[in-house]
C-alpha cells in the first residue's frame, strides 16, 4: 500500500478495463502529488483519498463480482464522502437498477439503466443504428447554477468522447445529469451528485479530453 497522503484507488474487482484506466489516471497524475494504486484490497480503498470505479461487461456480472470480491462495502463507505469517478458500467452500477439482467445497482444515484430500443431505425445518412453504440460521440455539458460540473473545467462543450454501450443511464432527476449525448434519442452520459461523478463514455479511450477529465477529478474537492 502506498504511503502517499493523496492516493487514488482504481478498484480491481475483476471486471474493469484496469490497464487502460490505470494508465490514463497515472498519466493524468504525472507531475502531481497524487499516487495511483490499482487494488483489490478493501482496506486500501478505505484509506485512499479518492476512488475510480471502472466497469466492463454485463451489469449482473459486475455487481456479482464486486460483492464476491469483498470490495462492495468499502466502495459504499468511500461513496459517502470521498470523490468517486464511475466509468462505463461503473457508472451504471451507481444507479438503483438496470434492465440488463434485471439487476439491482448500488443505489447511490436515483435512477434506472435502460437498453437502447433502436431496432429498424435509421440515422440521417440512411444507415441503421447499431447496438451497441461503438465510437465517438459529442457530449453536451449540462450546467447547474450557471456553471458546468468542475470536472468539465477546460474541456470544450460538444467535445467528442469514445463510447461502447448497449445500455444508458436514466437518472431520476435532471439535476443529477452533467452531460448529454444523442444516439437515436437524447440520453444522460455523465451523471453525479455531491462527491460522485461518472461517465458512460471511456475517458481513458478519449485522448486529450479524457485525460483532462481525469486530471480535473484528481484535483476536485467537492
Amino acid at each position: 500500500m502506498t504511503t502517499s497522503s493523496n492516493t487514488v484507488a482504481v478498484v480491481d474487482y475483476g471486471m474493469g478495463n484496469l490497464r487502460s484506466v490505470s494508465q490514463a489516471v497515472q498519466a493524468a497524475a504525472a507531475g502531481s502529488s497524487v499516487a495511483v494504486v490499482v487494488t483489490a484490497d478493501p482496506d486500501v480503498v478505505r484509506a485512499a483519498t479518492r476512488i475510480v470505479l471502472p466497469g466492463q461487461g454485463a451489469m449482473r456480472d459486475c455487481m456479482a463480482e464486486l460483492k464476491a470480491s469483498g470490495l462492495q462495502d468499502s466502495v459504499l463507505e468511500a461513496a459517502r464522502n470521498k470523490p468517486m469517478f464511475g466509468v462505463c458500467v461503473g457508472m451504471q452500477m451507481l444507479l438503483d437498477h438496470s434492465e440488463e439482467g434485471d439487476t439491482p445497482g448500488l443505489g447511490l444515484i436515483a435512477g434506472q439503466v435502460r437498453k437502447f430500443q433502436l431496432a429498424g431505425r435509421t440515422q440521417a445518412d440512411g444507415s441503421r443504428y447499431k447496438v451497441p453504440q461503438m465510437g465517438w460521440n459529442q457530449v453536451q455539458q449540462q450546467a447547474h447554477g450557471g456553471q458546468p460540473h468542475p470536472v468539465w473545467q477546460g474541456v470544450p462543450d460538444q467535445s467528442y468522447f469514445y463510447f461502447v454501450h448497449s445500455f444508458y443511464a436514466a437518472p431520476a432527476s435532471d439535476a443529477q445529469c452533467h452531460g448529454w449525448a444523442e444516439y437515436g434519442e437524447r440520453f444522460a452520459c455523465a451523471i453525479g451528485r455531491d462527491n460522485l461523478f461518472a461517465t458512460q463514455f471511456h475517458p481513458e479511450k478519449s485522448a486529450d479530453q479524457g485525460l483532462a477529465l481525469y486530471r480535473n477529478f484528481l484535483h476536485w474537492n467537492p
